[in-house]
């Protein structure tokens, strides 16, 4: 489980194509591994790793097809920059909202300016997630979590403020990248709650 609130900057040195998946091996920047263990999970841009290796500048994990299939991971490169959280512990402070590290589709950046200080940003999600995302409620961005401003069908917008936009990979986004988006948890099982008795049969 995540918080959303990410920790640092790291980035690909190695991707490495194992039978069809992938295994990377990440520099963690100044995310600090000392309390880390084999086994241990790592959001990167959003999507929930495993730790299998530690190295001396970050880490190593496996990319599943299912993964791959599901995530920008696909598109990733050798230097390509990655926000990165640990999982929370019963101790953290909760500053976002609950993200489960699961990634619900591919969303792309539509549009982007300033405003101020502050950027705005307009991401179109896939449909099929549309439902799942409301006026003022909770989204996860590449691993960051976000309150969405304004919503128009499937396209939603963000204001960034300076920190996020420095302290994530947001201040990389250009119009047409593609980024994680995970949808707000409850969402999700308020939907299934809803189908009652019905929920057996979908």
């Amino acid at each position: 489980m995540f918080t959303g609130i990410i920790s640092a900057i790291g980035d690909v040195v190695e991707l490495e194509p194992r039978d069809g998946d992938v295994r990377l091996t990440i520099r963690s920047g100044n995310l600090s591994l000392a309390d880390v263990q084999l086994g241990d999970s790592i959001a990167c841009n959003g999507a929930c790793l495993t730790a299998v290796e530690l190295t001396d500048e970050g880490f190593i994990a496996d990319v599943s097809v299912e993964t791959l299939s599901l995530t920008t991971i696909a598109n990733w490169q050798v230097g390509s920059r990655i926000n990165l959280e640990k999982a929370m512990q019963a101790t953290d402070r909760f500053g976002g909202h609950i993200v489960s590290g699961h990634v619900d589709g591919i969303g792309e950046v539509m549009s982007l300016h300033e405003d101020a200080r502050s950027w705005r940003f307009r991401i179109r999600a896939p449909r099929d997630l549309a439902k799942y995302i409301a006026h003022k409620g909770s989204i996860t961005v590449d691993g960051t979590s976000l309150t969405i401003n304004k919503i128009e069908g499937s396209e939603f917008e963000l204001n960034i403020v300076p920190h996020t936009m420095t302290h994530t990979v947001m201040g990389d986004y250009k119009v047409g990248t593609k980024v994680n988006l995970e949808v707000d948890l409850v969402a999700r099982y308020l939907e299934r709650l809803l189908l009652g008795d019905k929920a057996a049969d979908h």
